[in-house]
């Protein structure tokens, strides 16, 4: 059988002009032409034409596509393993396009809307999104979440490295009282949770004394927070929970 220059286009979602084009350089020249002199392609013309659009699309000029497939040296088993690790070194730039634009999305959501240079000097190697769609699966819901996303979304560079240094400081400190052996009923340790409540409060979300106690136990139960706490210190987390606790029994009284 032979096709028309219309269908074959029709067939290939190509424009005539392209198949026209093709012809007049000779990458796809049809079998035949019919008594008025209109092209006419078979099936092995058909294959030639899939083969082209194939290394077009993954971004092949015309005259290499016309060097690879006339290569009197290549099979057509060879173009399909060629095509085949085109296709799969295509298909990982591709996953890690989505990653990277999965990763944009998320900071938007979150309101971290920074350069990649920003986020770096700001946070360093932690990611600041790292728990964030398990943090929206467990507290989506609540107007603290909700809180702490719209006053996310208004922080700038600035603000972001303000939060970081108060963090830092407060972590120095208490890794300092607990070097000096501080019991965390402690009056410096309490006044540590104290301000650690007050962080939470200022920069994320309203934290009254029953919300840090949940808090606390999950520094302890959580093994991802209990890591983060003790990469302070060894035993921060526990430490920390006890105080809590404490702040929260003494402010109670």
């Amino acid at each position: 059988m032979s096709y028309p220059v219309g269908q074959v286009a029709g067939f290939a979602g190509v424009t005539v002009r392209t198949l026209h084009h093709y012809d007049d350089i000779g990458l796809l020249v049809p079998s035949e032409r019919n008594h008025a002199g209109h092209r006419r392609y078979s099936d092995a013309d058909l294959d030639r034409l899939q083969q082209i659009l194939f290394y077009r699309e993954l971004g092949f000029p015309l005259d290499e596509v016309a060097a690879l497939l006339d290569d009197p040296a290549a099979d057509p088993r060879a173009h399909l393993r060629r095509q085949h690790e085109l296709l799969t070194a295509r298909i990982e730039k591709l996953r890690q396009m989505a990653e990277a634009v999965e990763h944009a999305m998320e900071a938007r959501r979150m309101g971290i809307n920074l350069t990649p240079e920003e986020r770096f000097e700001v946070f360093g190697d932690k990611d600041p999104e790292q728990y964030a769609e398990e943090a929206e699966r467990r507290w989506g819901g609540t107007e603290a979440y909700a809180e702490s996303q719209r006053r996310a979304a208004r922080y700038t560079k600035e603000d972001w490295k303000r939060l970081q240094a108060e963090a830092n400081d407060w972590a120095e400190r208490y890794s300092a009282l607990m070097a000096e052996g501080e019991s965390p009923d402690g009056e410096r340790a309490m006044e540590l949770a104290e301000e650690h409540r007050q962080h939470i409060g200022t920069w994320y979300y309203e934290c009254p004394y029953e919300m840090h106690r949940c808090l606390a136990e999950m520094y302890v139960s959580d093994e991802r927070f209990k890591a983060f706490y003790d990469s302070m210190r060894p035993g921060l987390a526990e430490h920390l929970k006890d105080a809590i606790l404490a702040n929260a029994a003494r402010r109670a009284a």
